[in-house]
């Protein structure tokens, strides 16, 4: 915050920035997760401090004075030497590092996760990596119980409870979606496993849009899902993850938005709060890179339609 000894902080300088970029003050608001007055009390706290009037606020959206845009490129300059700093002692805790558990939902097995552990491995010689793949539920657990550093995992919504006792990093939001062998008619729905956190959040999606249909199969491998799909069997609710690690199946499928309201899902990269400094904010960058190389793109491509609901965050 800035304060009225003459000083302006980092957190300040975001609020100024963020205004300058969004216009209002309400706008900025909402992009940094804070209430309306709490950035008009760092914008005129700013101001005091530097004796300048910094937003034209006659105009809609909000004009930067010849003072603001001045001040502007001090503060744009600011935040990027605060970022390479934030970098470069990230690297350095990194290579302090000897042992790094790592948990990933099996959704990224096949390419993301080999990358980013390669990548890794080549800034951390000495560091032994122990990879967990499995449902995003039971990795939490094992980050909670101190079985695993960090975990990359699908967020739990409603079942997810207490979340003090970790820090999350936002990866991807991701739309569920309604996937039909090409040119097929009225088809049963193949399920996936509600032993999972995934089958339920479907299942009670479903029934709070009163959609009901005809189960026959009920899966736990995307796979084996896809497989069935393809060969004419029914059709299934999952997500671009799920159409990526099995994407030989693509060919004989069609992918639509899902029947009623929409559902998505948030996947994100955890770590135990305050164990481990800035490396899960540095993995986490490395992960975003990967997934939106390997999976959004890709995406996107087949399915432009997407593009207001597969994102990375």
């Amino acid at each position: 915050m800035a304060e009225e000894q003459g000083r302006v902080t980092i957190w300040g300088i975001e609020v100024f920035l963020a205004v300058a970029e969004e216009g209002s003050i309400s706008a900025a608001a909402r992009r940094l997760g804070v209430s309306p007055p709490a950035i008009s009390q760092q914008v005129a706290a700013i101001e005091a401090t530097l004796g300048a009037v910094l937003f034209d606020r006659s105009a809609r959206p909000f004009g930067l004075t010849a003072a603001g845009a001045l001040f502007r490129r001090h503060a744009q300059l600011i935040l990027n030497t605060e970022a390479e700093a934030r970098a470069d002692l990230a690297r350095a805790d990194l290579s302090r590092l000897t042992t790094l558990r790592l948990g990933m939902i099996e959704d990224l097995d096949a390419e993301v996760t080999p990358a980013l552990l390669a990548g890794i491995s080549e800034s951390l010689p000495d560091c032994r990596f122990l990879l967990e793949t499995g449902a995003s539920h039971r990795l939490l657990d094992q980050l909670e119980g101190r079985a695993l550093d960090l975990a990359v995992a699908a967020e739990l919504g409603t079942e997810m409870g207490e979340t003090g006792w970790r820090e999350v990093h936002p990866i991807l939001t991701e739309p569920f979606l309604a996937i039909r062998p090409k040119g097929a008619g009225d088809l049963p729905l193949i399920q996936y496993s509600t032993r999972h956190l995934m089958g339920r959040q479907i299942v009670t999606h479903l029934a709070r849009q009163n959609l009901r249909y005809a189960v026959r199969f009920e899966l736990d491998s995307y796979n084996a899902i896809l497989a069935m799909v393809a060969q004419g069997a029914g059709w299934t609710i999952l997500t671009p993850l799920a159409l990526h690690h099995a994407a030989r199946f693509l060919p004989a499928v069609e992918v639509s938005p899902l029947p009623g309201a929409p559902l998505a899902r948030m996947i994100s990269l955890s770590a135990r709060a305050n164990a481990l400094g800035p490396i899960p904010e540095v993995l986490a960058t490395q992960v975003r890179g990967l997934v939106d190389r390997q999976v959004v793109q890709p995406a996107l491509r087949h399915w432009p339609w997407l593009q207001d609901s597969l994102r990375l965050l």
